[in-house]
């Protein structure tokens, strides 16, 4: 199965929750509501959920073993880092043209 789009949803700059992510297989599933998690010190992948009567979480959809969750960590984490540098980049040039833009003529 490939990973053939990575889609983030919403981004979340308080607590640990990072951003929400939708990924498509193949061009023909997607899997909605990944979430990417930063907490003791590093980041990772949690599955969508559903909370039971009994107010424990049981995953929607998971990987079936190790290796295919590492790749799709991988590939989630690779695109969150790669959207988070673009976001950043995008921001500070906002930044820097309203700073601009607020720059009173000069008076000659």
């Amino acid at each position: 199965m490939i990973i053939t789009d990575i889609k983030f949803r919403k981004f979340f700059d308080e607590g640990p929750m990072k951003a929400i992510v939708s990924v498509t297989f193949d061009h023909q599933l997607a899997v909605h509501d990944i979430k990417v998690i930063h907490a003791r010190d590093k980041d990772f992948i949690v599955m969508p959920s559903r909370k039971n009567a009994d107010g424990t979480y049981r995953d929607i959809v998971h990987p079936i073993n190790a290796g295919f969750r590492a790749e799709l960590e991988a590939a989630v984490l690779a695109a969150y880092e790669t959207e988070s540098v673009r976001a950043a980049a995008e921001m500070a040039a906002e930044a820097a043209e309203a700073a601009e833009a607020e720059e009173p003529d000069p008076v000659f």
